[in-house]
């Protein structure tokens, strides 16, 4: 879609950042979830001293997918390496943590864009390899990356509020 951009996140679009995480997430998994723990869990997770803190990790990077015909955010990406890495990985590995994009973009290769531009950022740093972790209940998210060649390999450990839930860890080798 060549009205959508990929552009990088600083510190200046934290609203921006974080009206698009709450939005995106809830989108993705309100009706799985309970209130309270969905509630518990944006608050958290999107409070503007966490995202602050993310951004200003050397080691994570955020980009958005801009919809430019109407000036708007409609989706983004966080990528992680070393340390910022929600798992301990080795130093060669790197970690997309986020991909969400706005319901109504579904299906207009939006989610392809920033998966394109974290395989880009990945060679570029000469990792062999890719990870993420993916909620095992999202049946669309797995597809999707499946897909783009990702080989499931273990599983960890997602709490959403006070629900224990897990997440499928996939792993994609760059040549």
């Amino acid at each position: 879609m060549e009205s959508i951009s990929v552009v990088p996140v600083c510190i200046d679009d934290l609203t921006k950042l974080q009206t698009i995480s709450r939005s995106t997430f809830a989108q993705t998994f309100n009706e799985h979830n309970n209130p309270e723990d969905m509630q518990a869990y944006l608050n958290n997770s999107f409070s503007a001293e966490k995202l602050s803190s993310e951004l200003n990790d050397q080691n994570s990077t955020f980009y958005f997918a801009v919809d430019n015909s109407i000036n708007t955010v409609v989706g983004y990406l966080k990528v992680n390496t070393g340390d910022a890495q929600s798992e301990k990985k080795d130093l060669n590995a790197f970690e997309i943590e986020r991909i969400y994009v706005d319901k109504t973009y579904f299906g207009k290769k939006v989610g392809q864009l920033l998966f394109d531009k974290a395989i880009e950022i990945a060679k570029s740093k000469k990792v062999s390899y890719v990870w993420l972790g993916v909620w095992e209940e999202n049946h669309r998210a797995l597809a999707f990356y499946t897909k783009n060649g990702f080989k499931a390999f273990d599983k960890h450990l997602f709490k959403l509020g006070n629900d224990e839930q897990f997440d499928i860890l996939m792993k994609l080798k760059l040549d």
